[in-house]
């Protein structure tokens, strides 16, 4: 949290209860931006009401400087201002203006008014970014999300720039070579929901149902934005919400901005939605997964704009329901209303695996959790409360059905419109659309922690059909919560080596032990499939006689969504030590070049890495990644040329390939020799053969450097940093260490870069001698970065790749001293977890 102060919830709800924030008027000089100015002046005019006359209260100003500040004409006092504490204001009365003038710095870490230069024409890129509590870095506010108000902006800028901001320019003001460009007042928002960006952006712009629709990106990007794609998955989404809410989208536009160093995926700004160019803007041939990826994006983000900007939460401790919807919403939305008409299956191989990994975390907390402060609610925002929550609110619509939800939503936004609301108020409106009692339901998931497991228990009799079956549930002995589960449960037979869905049941799971005796008697499926279009959250198991089936016969599944559960439960046993390492890959290596979906194949193919990495035996993972290797490079010859499979296991070849004749075929396609037919080996492909090449030994400085002249763009400067972290010498990683603990903050892209080269998984040994280091250096890290380039330091640089008893003991002997913050300590412990559990897969697979 340095630089801004660090809320509590008690401190906020005081303020809450004391004063309505009836206007903001912010003015801001950027017109130095592009001359290298560090810092912008930044004067606030706020409104307020107070309830108590002669109270006293504090207002955030995390700035550089404060110039002077002035309370109902009166001046105030600035000697004890911090950016750390913000300004104090005494004496209240009824009716208040405060005026606040302010020098602020730009940011280099994505937070508050981020400034970028683009390397390609020299030009100056900001936006802005306010979640959780960073408008205080841009404006002088009382920065909670339940003191909203309505804000008019006005920005001083080159010429030649264009400015976004919530509302629409009401008029621009030219002056030489700037202008001044001046807002309408803004709708009732939050803070954090407050934007303003500003530079010489590409434009395109679109009307669709009466709202003005605007796209933008940096212009040396211009040719890369499709923005066709973009207008098609937001008319879409705008079309289905409408529908399905039944509470129009209420501002007069909506534009959106793909933006450079952005560090989340993006950011729901009220009308002035922020991706990340980096994922979302294509400039080289990407497969289904992320065009599919972008627009679960692009929904999330307009979802936000009923739940989370319309009605906003009170607190951060209803974090997880703002975000739990926009992820649940968003692949109903794909899944119903665009070409992704998979997207649960995307969110059960990728969403729901991370909050699987999160959940079973030394650091595991309920969906639902008190924050007490800022710092808490920084690194919460994780697997938890986007996909578990999402799951929770999926087999909420289940356990309810889909019309009762809906009709309780369309309530809900319609009594709360405008104002503040609370997970409560929505179950009271789901409860008298559904007629069911939802309060147990609701405690047991969102108020306890882990993750349950559902197991079959089958006993089949000699005429071949169910003597009994039952559901057995398990809970972890620390979090021993039984909840209930409303679950499909399938019945699969091989037909002409297909797997054909013969009956589906659905069914409360319930207890220890659920017997199904609508089964017996019954003929015994070749598959039995608990959670069949996975309704809810739990790890799955197989019986002994599915699972042998589906190893012959995983891609005979008509639907991609049980072929994911399938693919999801092995990779659970993996992570669980319950299956060999050597076992899952052998099933990858068999099973996954037959698969019909992208996006499995992708996740698949992370998690077979993954395995190799950190699961197998360390004297058998080269001969897993040599079979790795060899099933992706015949994969490639085999897919249709030119197609998104073709690329996707052309990009797992090449982190694969450990051998010199893979590396020499790698080394080829870079120069043009042997590519497959059909494989355009484009910039980002190129990078990726580089960065593996120099990862091991194939590369070096020079290839590097030969690269990026061939793409000098933001794009190549970044993949560049990557590649020379990853070179393989002493020397290499001591430089990247230097910067990367040095005094000087880095900028976004750098940081990031350097961050993801220090450690490879065929580099183990080089990067061992970081371990002593890391702890050594871990809190300073903290303590003076902003919380986003320090979470990712503590994170990335873990020694994660040493997967060694000495590395627990190391982590364990800091996680003992007194005095580390609580974030610090629950990110250090969680990396300790990987390594824990990584002990436990290798020492199954090394019994194989």
């Amino acid at each position: 949290m340095a630089g801004v102060r660090n809320l509590t919830q008690v401190e906020a709800a005081e303020r809450a209860r004391l004063l309505e924030v009836t206007g903001y008027e912010i003015t801001l000089d950027l017109t130095g931006a592009g001359n290298g100015d560090q810092t912008f002046r930044s004067t606030t005019r706020v409104t307020f009401r107070c309830a108590e006359p002669g109270a006293s209260t504090f207002v955030e100003v995390a700035a550089q400087r404060v110039r002077s500040a002035e309370l109902n004409g009166q001046p105030v006092d600035i000697s004890a201002w911090s950016a750390e504490d913000g300004l104090v204001i005494t004496g209240l009365a009824t009716d208040n203006t405060l005026l606040v003038d302010a020098d602020f710095f730009y940011s280099a870490s994505g937070q508050g008014l981020h400034r970028s230069v683009d390397p390609v024409d020299k030009e100056v890129y900001l936006y802005s970014q306010f979640e959780t509590a960073d408008a205080q870095r841009v404006y002088a506010c009382f920065d909670q999300p339940d003191l909203k108000s309505v804000y008019t902006w006005h920005a001083a800028v080159p010429a030649h720039w264009k400015v976004v901001s919530n509302a629409p320019v009401a008029a621009v003001a030219a002056a030489g070579g700037t202008k001044t460009v001046h807002f309408d007042r803004s709708a009732r928002m939050s803070t954090y929901i407050t934007a303003l960006c500003a530079g010489p952006y590409h434009e395109v712009r679109y009307q669709h149902d009466g709202i003005d629709l605007g796209y933008f990106c940096r212009a040396s990007m211009a040719q890369h934005m499709d923005d066709g794609e973009l207008q098609t998955i937001t008319t879409q989404g705008f079309d289905y919400f409408h529908r399905q809410f039944g509470v129009r989208y209420p501002l007069p536009k909506y534009d959106q901005l793909w933006v450079p160093d952005f560090n989340a995926g993006a950011m729901e700004n009220f009308g002035c939605v922020t991706h990340a160019e980096a994922h979302y803007i294509f400039r080289s041939q990407v497969t289904d997964f992320e065009h599919e990826q972008r627009a679960n994006t692009i929904l999330h983000e307009l979802a936000h704009m009923w739940f989370g900007n319309l009605v906003t939460m009170r607190w951060w401790n209803d974090l997880w329901l703002n975000e739990s919807f926009a992820e649940w919403a968003s692949h109903w939305c794909n899944t119903n209303a665009t070409r992704f008409s998979d997207a649960w299956t995307t969110f059960l191989s990728v969403r729901k695996n991370w909050g699987y990994r999160q959940d079973q975390l030394s650091s595991t907390h309920p969906v639902y959790c008190e924050m007490p402060d800022l710092a808490a609610v920084e690194v919460n925002f994780d697997g938890i409360t986007y996909a578990k929550g999402a799951s929770v609110i999926k087999q909420l619509v289940a356990y309810v059905g889909e019309d009762a939800f809906l009709a309780g939503l369309r309530s809900y936004f319609g009594r709360h419109a405008w104002g503040n609301a609370t997970f409560d108020d929505l179950l009271s409106e789901l409860e008298v659309a559904s007629g069911r009692e939802l309060r147990k339901f609701a405690a047991q998931w969102l108020e306890t922690a882990q993750v349950n497991t559902l197991r079959p228990a089958v006993e089949i009799a000699p005429d071949g059909t169910y003597a009994a079956v039952s559901v057995l549930q398990e809970a972890p002995a620390e979090y021993p919560v039984l909840r209930t589960h409303r679950i499909g449960v399938g019945l699969y037979d091989v037909v002409d080596d297909r797997l054909v869905r013969r009956e589906r049941l659905e069914v409360d799971v319930t207890g220890e032990k659920t017997p199904l005796p609508q089964l017996t008697g019954v003929r015994a499926a070749d598959v039995l499939l608990l959670n069949d279009d996975d309704l809810t959250y739990s790890k799955l198991r197989l019986d002994e006689g599915s699972m042998a089936t589906v190893v012959q016969h995983i891609a005979g599944f008509e639907s991609s969504l049980p072929r994911a559960l399938c693919w999801a439960a092995a990779w659970d046993m993996v992570r669980d030590a319950e299956l060999a390492a050597r076992d899952y890959v052998a099933l990858v290596v068999a099973g996954l070049p037959a698969e019909r979906d992208i996006n499995l194949v992708t996740a698949t193919l992370r998690q077979a890495q993954s395995t190799l990495s950190f699961y197998a035996d360390p004297a058998w993972a080269p001969s897993g990644w040599a079979a790795l290797a060899d099933a992706a490079r015949s994969s490639v010859a085999a897919a249709e040329p030119g197609s998104g499979f073709q690329l996707a296991w052309a990009r797992a070849y090449a982190s694969a390939a450990r051998d010199a004749a893979d590396l020499a075929v790698l080394r080829g396609w870079l120069d043009g020799a042997g590519v497959p037919e059909g494989l355009t080996i484009d910039t980002e492909l190129r990078w990726s053969l580089v960065q593996s090449l120099t990862a091991k030994g194939g590369a070096g400085s020079d290839e590097i450097e030969a690269e990026l002249a061939r793409d000098r763009t933001a794009s190549g400067e970044r993949e560049a940093a990557y590649a020379r972290a990853l070179l393989p010498t002493p020397e290499a990683k001591a430089e990247v260490w230097r910067r990367l603990t040095g005094p000087e903050a880095l900028p976004n892209w750098e940081h990031r870069s350097l961050l993801q080269g220090l450690q490879h998984p065929v580099q183990v040994e080089l990067t061992a001698p970081y371990v002593e280091p890391y702890f050594a250096t871990v809190r300073q890290v903290w303590d003076l970065r902003d919380s986003e380039p320090a979470q990712e330091f503590v994170i990335l640089a873990y020694p994660a790749y040493q997967v060694s008893e000495a590395t627990v003991a190391a982590t364990d002997a800091w996680l003992a001293q007194q005095g580390h913050p609580a974030p610090l300590r629950r990110l250090v412990a969680e990396g300790k977890d990987g390594v824990v559990r990584a002990l436990k897969a290798r020492a199954r697979d090394a019994l194989s």
